[in-house]
């Protein structure tokens, strides 16, 4: 399906939500709210919970429709990985790659053993020639990860994974970078960061008020 078909707004209790067409009818994952319109069901997706979301409730355009495998970094308990599932549908994979083996355990026991779609890696994403199960080059590599290093270790796994000219979605968490800077000033550090290892910055959104601090980044890949 094309992301039009399965990003949308749907209203609860009068309020306007971003949702996202449930792959699993019936079912949910952390609280959200299921609605029915028009024969589809829709679970909202909520933007204090995912940062994907907070981006696109913030102004985020990102066009799915040509996205088939997407390379998570930090892929947590699966919140923003279910939501992505739900988006690729069954035409898809999603390579969740998450180092903590505790929370991994909720992510396969939530999301990967219930959706096809999403195939967990229990690995450190520093270490990308680790992930054995990857057979093919990403569309989209999509990396929320607390580590002063975090931009490198996305540039990193860009460079053996993710096709030219296709983008990496960034979320710049600032205070794991460097407290002692402004926020403004990291998240343009790290954008030069990325400028010189072969990306080109498409979309620079401030997350605030969802996550202070932090911002998301979308940067295409042109390797040299």
């Amino acid at each position: 399906m094309k992301n039009v078909d399965v990003i949308s707004r749907v209203m609860v209790n009068g309020k306007s939500h971003l949702a996202t067409i449930n792959m699993l009818k019936g079912t949910t994952l952390y609280g959200e709210k299921l609605v029915s319109r028009d024969g589809n069901e829709y679970r909202t997706w909520d933007p204090f919970r995912s940062k994907m979301a907070a981006a696109y409730t913030k102004g985020l355009r990102f066009d799915f429709s040509k996205i088939r495998n997407i390379l998570y970094l930090g892929a947590s308990t699966g919140t923003t990985v279910s939501h992505l599932s739900d988006i690729l549908g069954h035409t898809g994979k999603i390579f969740a790659v998450e180092s903590s083996a505790r929370v991994a355990r909720e992510l396969i026991s939530n999301v990967s053993s219930k959706r096809t779609n999403v195939i967990p890696i229990i690995e450190d994403a520093r270490k990308p020639r680790s992930y054995f199960s990857i057979y093919d080059k990403m569309d989209l590599v999509y990396c929320d990860i607390a580590q002063p290093d975090q931009t490198n270790i996305a540039t990193d796994n860009c460079k053996i994974y993710l096709k030219e000219e296709k983008p990496l979605l960034l979320v710049i968490k600032t205070r794991s970078i460097d407290v002692t800077m402004s926020p403004k000033n990291v998240i343009s550090q790290e954008i030069r960061r990325l400028e010189g290892q072969s990306f080109t910055i498409k979309q620079n959104i401030d997350l605030a008020p969802f996550d202070k601090d932090h911002a998301m980044v979308e940067a295409i890949f042109y390797p040299g």
